[in-house]
């Protein structure tokens, strides 16, 4: 196959970013989905079952953000490096990438099949929660050893500037997972109903699949991983120059979760009910800001390539058209939740106080999506310009500055209602501090190249 890469540092920008945003909405859309099918057949198991999937969804972001923290460090690198480093360079970034997020996660797999009932009841997991969450994450975590290839390899393959296959591999493993989930969840046809544990299982043979195709094009067409590795000073200086920016990468995908954890014990003494409501709408949101989520995967590429050329102008350009599209989207998606919040709720529980839960917490917080969709379009411009520092300084005030303890005032005098509006605030106040801060530090590396 022949090697092939993208320039992204000519050309109209706002077309470009449609070009190469359209098949990773289709692969994160993919990814969404799956997590929405795994909600919606756990949902028609039973409301102790979708309680226990709240309860793991901020553990699972947890150990994804490790291995994705090293996806962008490795996409960064090289997005900078593409124009004028050799190709056998830049496989051996890869593939050392990949060494480095199999050892990170297998860590992590370690470390979390003996911790599971200590971290869960701190989570504030009940008795009756606490054997559905095992079930689930004996499965997971050692699934996760397939799933850190294909992230590390699909940033690898983004950062050539083909957004195209990494799309349709993730978009491919998505529908063999949620094809498989009535089948292993609710027990279709000859399987056997193997409730939450299906849902583990469908996830490991979508995501498996997605590593062997990632690796075909990693080996066959992009020559981007060789089994001539350098020596191991050398490999341990690509690992530092990638975790550089993995390192607060992952922080800043991981306060996520952690803050959710944390909120999600806040939410917990509102009742079970509360927490499944809350565990959905966790869900939903992934869902919600997938155009801008995808956008941001855009906006490394697009960041690193233009940064490494010295076209600081074309990159506030780009910057600000993310900016607008971000906004944009908001407003459409509080726009549907104003008229549609109940209906859309009641698509993943029958239970009447989850519906309501999940309702009111869309009508609230919805209008700060396109605030939130600026600080993802942010953190990703300074991830690929090499900055990531800013990335989870920004990320570590929005959640632990501004909506871990906002919530927790909230919960205590304004009951839950409180704690959306602390969501809500939150959003608002960063995506216009990252809006700022982001113009200023471009602005002024412009004026000293000048």
């Amino acid at each position: 196959m022949k090697v092939r890469q993208h320039d992204l540092t000519r050309g109209a920008i706002f077309p470009l970013f449609m070009r190469l945003t359209w098949p990773m909405i289709m692969g994160i859309m993919g990814m969404v989905m799956f997590n929405l099918a795994d909600t919606y057949f756990i949902g028609k198991v039973g409301v102790d079952e979708l309680a226990a999937m709240g309860f793991t969804f901020p553990v699972v972001m947890v150990v994804n953000a490790l291995a994705l923290g090293v996806g962008i460090g490795t996409s960064s690198l090289i997005s900078r490096s593409i124009v004028n480093q050799d190709r056998k360079v830049l496989a051996g970034y890869a593939t050392e990438a990949i060494l480095l997020g199999l050892l990170i996660v297998s860590v992590m797999v370690a470390l979390g099949q003996l911790t599971i009932e200590p971290l869960f009841r701190a989570m504030g997991a009940s008795d009756d929660i606490l054997p559905l969450i095992e079930d689930y994450m004996r499965i997971w975590y050692w699934g996760m050893l397939v799933v850190v290839v294909p992230m590390v390899g699909n940033n690898t393959i983004r950062a050539t500037g083909d957004t195209f296959t990494p799309g349709m591999f993730m978009t491919l493993s998505a529908i063999l997972n949620i094809i498989a989930d009535p089948f292993l969840i609710l027990g279709y046809g000859p399987f056997p109903m193997l409730s939450i544990k299906g849902a583990a299982i469908a996830t490991v043979i979508g995501r498996g699949t997605g590593m062997v195709l990632t690796l075909y094009i990693l080996i066959h067409r992009e020559k981007l991983i060789t089994v001539h590795l350098p020596r191991l000073r050398e490999v341990v200086r690509t690992w530092r120059r990638i975790l550089y920016i993995a390192g607060p990468a992952a922080a800043s995908i991981l306060i996520t979760p952690l803050s959710i954890g944390i909120v999600t014990r806040i939410v917990s003494k509102f009742g079970e009910e509360a927490v499944a409501a809350f565990g959905v709408v966790s869900r939903m949101e992934m869902f919600s800001l997938i155009l801008v989520n995808a956008l941001g995967s855009v906006m490394i590429i697009f960041a690193g390539q233009n940064w490494g050329k010295g076209k600081i102008g074309r990159l506030i350009r780009g910057f600000n058209v993310g900016v607008l599209v971000a906004l944009a989207w908001g407003m459409l998606l509080f726009v549907v939740a104003q008229l549609w919040a109940r209906p859309i709720a009641a698509i993943f529980s029958s239970d009447a106080k989850v519906v309501r839960i999940t309702a009111e917490y869309l009508l609230i917080v919805s209008f700060s999506y396109g605030f939130q969709g600026i600080l993802m379009v942010g953190v990703n411009v300074f991830n690929g310009i090499n900055r990531p520092l800013p990335s989870a300084g920004l990320t570590s005030l929005r959640m632990f500055g501004l909506y871990v303890p906002l919530a927790w005032l909230a919960s205590v005098y304004w009951s839950l209602t409180g704690v959306f509006w602390s969501a809500f605030l939150a959003n608002v106040v960063i995506g216009i501090l990252t809006y700022i801060w982001l113009n200023r530090h471009l602005r002024g590396r412009k004026q000293i190249q000048r």
